[in-house]
């Protein structure tokens, strides 16, 4: 089968609308850019009015959590803010926000370098190549029509055949930007490596000292056996260990027991009449705890002291109707306080007899060894002989455990995850379905055949035209990408992951894999198909044909490279603002705050919003990877002009959130580096597989094949990354642990980046994790953790401020 490259010719009097190549025109590009700036000034001046006035909101993190104490404050300017925060240093990152956001923020960086410089080449060194074989004869009539010039011929209309030095420069230029992207991306890379070796080496937590151990046989599912073993193999002196134990009955009660006490809150709440009442300080955020001087014992007074109660009540007690009997059919009601506060009461009671039983042992166990260097040489050696048996991983931090996972047998954790993974699988070839009606609108011959009443009216209006086929298809999907990793993170909590870090890297694995197949492959691998027949026909021929994959992505490339300018646009400047000024929270606060019906409701409202790196972190390495792809194209100049715009408003908005605005308790140790690395290789290989179809379509096939050198390496690549950096990127080495005492505290090193770290290995403050996790332990908390009373009315000694961390 023959391919020819298809692209869109923008000319001056271009009626040819039914080209099915002529998916947008040069009027798109000013429409898209006026909507796009329209959003995004307008999201951005409401931010800047309303950060230094709803600093409860967008201050969050910096008034909540200790280790973001220490940041400066910002200027309450309308944009002093801005150099402000670019001031603030990876080291303040580290220090402040953790591991995991200097790794998110040093892709950032990375992708900003790639596309400032690669945007500069391509400007003073192709576009001059382009031009002067291209468009020597073309008379642009506007910005949009010059942006988005491309290679047919001025007068016919028709494909140019591009031969001579002009392909040798295309192939100089594949080798140039692969050559730049695998510079930045190994340099970025060593740097992620060498921080997290000295941040992790040089710290001192639990999480760090702790193995967990799946596999354990019968005969060691107990404490002392498990101990003992662990002793004789003289690794390093074992400190604790906790055997996983099936308290599922216990955490149940736990759940009830909450619900209880949340609908007696609520009781009491509509009875005092103190429904909106908070608390004094509105910077301060309280949660339910024992009061000052009571005692958390569990056979303490349920309710406090009734003089410690409001002032004032209502005369009418709140009633609560329950059904009981056969089919639910009888009705009985009651007092509600008296009600919940006797099922409380009965609650504590089962609790108590519950946490003294002994439960049945379950084949994982956390053992703390006395040192980091003891566990890691646990966790990188085998420890036992029989198939899968004692398989020993780092353990996660105590409060990032999903207890109830653990009870599970690893055939039922092996079937969940496996069904989970399939189940996605299958929904990413059905969401190919409305991905190709969207499709659909950016021809105007696929609207009359699917629509020809719309047809008909856009066809009577080219600024209504230019609407439905540029902006609404980027924001459909981008609407679409916003609501589907939501679902894809309801379907990861049954995956049955141990850890909430382990679910939040399946969930950044799920959500790429949709916006990378479904709004890159669907779109161009397969082509902007008219019926999902044609584009499974399409899927199952590409997939059995890899030389075909290059043609179609050659054959198609040019013709979306106005739909993906579009799409950035959109992302960059129009939708990161509003991520700015988090419109979700701002939009849902009068409704959460309206059915909030008690004081620690009202608290919960105030914590800062979870930032979650499975949300965020897909879908610009899949903006990267559209750079990469039309890098020399081109059209490919616009891409990554627009390209650079969108990482370096992507840069200052994340690092805002992560910094003041938004908490991310995960603790993942900077794993996703590694799923970044495999991510950008793809996108390198996509594109050297596109750049060859482009240059075998132009008959150019000794330089096509002279691309395969560029493939072959990156795949090799992939497959030397864990030999080569991976194991750095999961485990602590031996020689950067640094034990408190080893040398001389006092000692300094340089390190590589002219940075001073104490002789320790240590920070003269204590890291993030340090401070999250000082007195956390390995055990249930539904075995420990103490029976919050009941939390009435506003008066200080019933609450405290809350962090998830030890004040200092």
């Amino acid at each position: 089968m023959e391919y020819q490259i298809q692209t869109p010719v923008f000319l001056k009097n271009d009626t040819d609308i039914k080209d099915p190549a002529n998916l947008t025109r040069a009027k798109d590009l000013p429409t898209q850019l006026a909507i796009s700036l329209t959003f995004g000034i307008g999201a951005f001046i409401a931010f800047c009015i309303l950060r230094p006035r709803w600093s409860t909101l967008y201050a969050a993190r910096k008034k909540q959590v200790y280790s973001a104490s220490t940041l400066p404050d910002l200027p309450k300017t309308l944009f002093g803010w801005i150099p402000a925060l670019w001031k603030i240093t990876d080291d303040e990152v580290l220090a402040t926000a953790g591991l995991d956001a200097y790794v998110f923020l040093a892709f950032f960086k990375m992708a900003i370098r790639f596309t400032g410089l690669a945007t500069i080449l391509a400007f003073t060194v192709l576009l001059p190549i382009q031009y002067y074989y291209d468009g020597s004869k073309i008379k642009f009539t506007s910005f949009s029509m010059w942006a988005l010039s491309n290679n047919r011929h001025p007068d016919e209309g028709k494909p140019k055949k591009l031969d001579g030095p002009y392909l040798w420069a295309y192939l100089f230029f594949v080798y140039i930007f692969t050559g730049l992207a695998t510079y930045l991306l190994v340099d970025a890379t060593k740097k992620v490596i060498a921080v997290r070796q000295k941040y992790l080496g040089g710290q001192v937590t639990i999480t760090d000292r702790t193995i967990r151990l799946s596999g354990v046989p019968p005969e060691l599912r107990s404490e002392s056996a498990l101990r003992q073993y662990m002793d004789e193999l003289n690794i390093g002196k074992v400190e604790s260990v906790t055997i996983c134990r099936d308290w599922l009955e216990l955490d149940k009660l736990m759940e009830q027991r909450d619900s209880a006490l949340r609908s007696l809150e609520a009781a009491y709440t509509s009875y005092y009449g103190f429904r909106r009442t908070l608390y004094s300080d509105p910077d301060e955020l309280p949660t339910a705890t024992s009061t000052p001087g009571s005692t958390d014992s569990e056979d303490a007074p349920l309710l406090a002291p009734h003089g410690s109660g409001p002032h004032s009540h209502k005369t009418n007690r709140p009633m609560h109707t329950f059904r009981y009997g056969p089919f639910k059919m009888h009705t009985k009601t009651v007092d509600s306080i008296d009600h919940y506060t006797a099922l409380l009461q009965t609650l504590d009671k089962r609790i108590t007899v519950a946490r003294k039983q002994t439960y049945k042992p379950v084949p994982i166990a956390f053992v703390t060894m006395s040192s980091t260097a003891s566990a890691q040489v646990a966790i990188q050696a085998v420890l036992d002989p029989r198939f899968g048996t004692l398989l020993a991983y780092q353990a996660p931090a105590p409060d990032s455990i999903v207890w109830r996972n653990t009870y599970m047998s690893r055939t039922q954790r092996v079937v969940r995850s496996w069904s989970i993974s399939v189940f996605v699988s299958i929904l990413s070839i059905i969401w190919l379905i409305p991905v190709t009606g969207l499709a659909a609108l950016l021809n105007i011959a696929d609207i009359q055949k699917i629509w020809p009443w719309l047809a008909a009216v856009l066809e009577k209006s080219e600024w209504v035209e230019s609407l439905v086929q540029a902006f609404l298809p980027t924001l459909a999907l981008t609407l679409l990408n916003v609501a589907v990793p939501y679902f894809y993170e309801w379907l990861s909590t049954y995956q049955a992951f141990i850890s909430i870090a382990e679910l939040e890297l399946s969930v950044i694995s799920k959500n790429f894999f949709f916006t990378f197949f479904n709004l890159f492959i669907a779109f161009t691998i397969l082509g902007t198909a008219l019926t999902f027949e044609k584009l499974w026909d399409e899927l199952k021929g590409s997939l059995s044909d890899t030389t075909r994959v290059a043609y179609a992505l050659a054959g198609s490339l040019n013709g979306l490279a106005a739909f993906y300018v579009n799409l950035i646009i959109l992302q960059g400047i129009g939708m990161f603002p509003f991520r700015l000024l988090e419109f979700g929270t701002v939009a849902l606060y009068p409704i959460n705050k309206l059915i909030s019906r008690s004081p620690r409701q009202y608290a919960e409202l105030n914590r800062p919003p979870v930032f979650s790196y499975g949300f965020f972190l897909p879908q610009p390495i899949l903006v990267l990877i559209i750079t990469f792809v039309y890098s020399i194209l081109p059209r490919g100049r616009l891409i990554l002009f627009f390209g650079f715009l969108y990482f370096i408003i992507g840069y200052f908005t994340y690092k805002y959130q992560l910094l003041y605005a938004m908490d991310h308790p995960q603790h993942s140790t900077g794993q996703a580096w590694s799923m970044i690395f495999y991510r950008v290789v793809i996108g390198l290989i996509i594109f050297q597989l596109a750049m060859a179809g482009f240059l075998a379509s132009q008959g150019a096939f000794v330089r096509s094949a002279m691309v395969a050198p560029l493939i072959v390496g990156n795949i090799l690549w992939m497959y030397r990354w864990d030999e080569d950096w991976g194991k750095l990127n999961s485990f602590i080495a031996l020689h950067a642990i640094r034990e408190p005492g080893d040398v001389d505290v006092n000692q300094s090193i340089p390190d590589q980046e002219g940075q001073v770290i104490r002789g320790d290995g240590r920070t003269d403050l204590e890291t993030l994790d340090e401070r999250r996790e000082h007195g956390g332990l390995f055990v249930n908390p539904s075995l420990v953790s103490p029976l919050e009373e009941v939390w009435v009315g506003r008066r200080r000694t019933m609450i405290r401020r809350a962090t998830d961390e030890r004040m200092m």
